[in-house]
């Protein structure tokens, strides 16, 4: 599905953050509703053909999260981290971890803002920091641009409804 709205990522070399900044047709008090709110969570958060479930999501300052995502065969991809601030409706900044890893310690530290547009839109800016530049590298070339592509998509649907 086409949008006006192209996701850019940006991964400088050498670097240990990457920066995912992305528009939205709606008041930032919807996205950051969408971002927070678990039950609107699963229905956009992930790649196309994945089902998405909430083990637990508490989404204040302090709280702490772990999902899942299905895909068609059965396989599962559980993701966790903690929150660190949620300043509705202007920031979200948490950690981030894939729990399939083969060692723990592989987090990322994602500040997310959401800046109020003309026109009741939304500028979405993610950063994203890294252990390590081959961990930024790693999940650059784990398909999560496809990813977020695909659920930002849905997230667009979402926030027409």
């Amino acid at each position: 599905m086409a949008t006006k709205n192209e996701l850019k990522v940006t991964a400088e070399a050498g670097k240990q953050d990457l920066f995912i900044v992305r528009e939205f047709d709606a008041p930032r008090e919807l996205v950051f509703e969408a971002f927070t709110d678990p039950d609107l969570l699963v229905k956009w958060l992930g790649p196309e053909g994945m089902k998405m479930t909430v083990d637990y999501y508490d989404a204040r300052s302090g709280g702490s999260y772990r999902y899942i995502h299905t895909d068609e065969k059965g396989n599962s991809y559980a993701f966790r981290g903690v929150i660190h601030e949620i300043a509705a409706p202007e920031r979200a900044i948490q950690t981030f971890e894939f729990e399939g890893m083969p060692e723990k310690g592989h987090v990322s530290m994602d500040t997310a803002m959401f800046e109020a547009l003309p026109n009741d839109r939304t500028r979405l800016t993610i950063q994203s920091v890294f252990r390590s530049v081959a961990d930024r590298d790693g999940i650059v070339k784990s398909g999560m641009e496809r990813g977020l592509k695909e659920g930002f998509n849905k997230l667009d649907e979402l926030l027409k409804a």
